[in-house]
């Protein structure tokens, strides 16, 4: 079965673990094209957010729509159309960036020879794809992860703080994949707690504290005093 989507919807989504509310009665959108930034102080729930939309957890209450089925109603044709970037880079420092690659490519029923050298060119490691990921920085296994994520061509990309340890060039690098992957029509939502980096990145900004939404609105000018205000009033 073949799945498409262009929006993602939480409806009245709260997830609980045991007595402790990660998120209470959350309801956002994102459309294609869209680069949401979801930003909170640690413990705010945005991890368990993403953790929701890639389906690897199911809300308590509510429901996630993409387009207008659930993720139950598309069961696993959905996880085809859904990339994800962790804090876990899923990558094996024992192999080359080419087999780690071609490894993840054969997973998802690609043919390795038509994806792995444009996935080793998109991340700038065209000259290091044959020498073994334990000697990679943590930049470049970024860059390789963020690949790896991307190969089968996902709808909605998610992205659990993108930009933990990157210089400004690999930084770069980054920032303007995921705009082109906007520019393509996919869906992003990138989870991170760096303001400086967001601002002039992002579209669409929600605001979380406490695992309840403060505010999901269009990306202006002046993202910290925003935040600021919101947060700090919380």
């Amino acid at each position: 079965m073949s799945v498409d989507f262009a929006s993602v919807q939480l409806i009245d989504v709260s997830r609980h673990f045991g007595r402790r509310r990660a998120l209470s009665r959350v309801s956002l959108s994102a459309a294609s094209g869209d680069i949401v930034g979801l930003l909170g102080p640690n413990g705010a729930g945005k991890s368990t957010l993403i953790t929701i939309l890639a389906t690897l957890a199911a809300p308590t209450s509510g429901e996630v729509r993409y387009g207008d089925q659930t993720a139950a109603r598309l069961g696993a044709a959905l996880r085809v159309r859904i990339g994800l970037l962790a804090h876990e880079l899923h990558l094996y420092p024992e192999l080359s960036a080419r087999q780690n690659l071609a490894f993840f490519a054969a997973l998802y029923g690609l043919d390795p020879r038509t994806t792995v050298d444009a996935a080793l060119e998109a991340a700038g490691l065209a000259d290091r794809a044959d020498d073994a990921v334990s000697g990679f920085s943590r930049g470049m296994r970024q860059r390789l992860a963020l690949e790896r994520a991307l190969l089968h061509q996902p709808r909605l990309v998610l992205f659990d703080e993108p930009f933990t340890g990157l210089d400004d060039r690999a930084v770069g690098i980054v920032s303007d994949r995921l705009r082109a992957l906007a520019a393509g029509g996919a869906i992003v939502v990138l989870a991170t707690h760096d303001l400086d980096l967001a601002d002039g990145l992002v579209t669409r900004v929600v605001l979380i504290r406490g695992g309840r939404l403060l505010s999901d609105e269009a990306a202006t000018s002046g993202l910290r005093a925003r935040y600021r205000a919101l947060i700090g009033a919380a």
